[in-house]
């Protein structure tokens, strides 16, 4: 019997704004989000968390509203989404187990977004592959993973470096 192929997996869109900002690069979605084709699905991914303390003041709610709510949301304050990947071969959901992977053009992204200032890589495996978004000549930035999988930093320790970078962004 032979062995299965390799499924390959493709992305999502990037998730950004004529008005973006700072960009956040992940290294490629979890399988629920891609099974529900929204960035940062999975319920214990702290991304939303976090974003809802740096701009405390606003009426979102993280855990109620749609993601097309929390999309608008992002995009109103000048911070977009996106991964290194376009696509790639991975059973499960780690990093680790990403292979062949194929880089997103962010060439013809930064064209799209005239107010792109700084990029930052949502974790290691990302930030690994920092040469693809380099090639822009911005700041660029390695804040620690939101994944639940990265258990090591706490809470508060992540929000304050993902408050520095959005600060550097001009966005605070």
């Amino acid at each position: 019997m032979a062995a299965a192929q390799p499924i390959r997996l493709h992305g999502l869109p990037p998730l950004v704004a004529d008005n973006t900002a700072l960009l956040v690069l992940g290294s490629f979605p979890s399988r629920a989000s891609l099974a529900l084709q929204q960035y940062y699905a999975h319920p214990q991914n702290q991304f939303w968390r976090i974003l809802k303390a740096i701009w405390p003041s606003s009426p979102l709610d993280i855990s109620a509203d749609s993601y097309e709510i929390r999309s608008k949301w992002l995009l109103d304050k000048g911070l977009g989404v996106w991964d290194v990947y376009a696509s790639c071969e991975r059973e499960g959901s780690l990093d680790t187990a990403i292979r062949k992977p194929v880089a997103n053009d962010f060439t013809g992204l930064a064209r799209r977004c005239a107010h792109l200032r700084v990029i930052a890589h949502n974790g290691g495996e990302s930030f690994k592959h920092a040469k693809y978004s380099e090639v822009l000549g911005l700041p660029v930035y390695r804040l620690p993973s939101t994944s639940p999988a990265n258990a090591s930093w706490s809470f508060e320790r992540k929000l304050a470096a993902w408050r520095e970078v959005v600060a550097a962004a001009g966005l605070v």
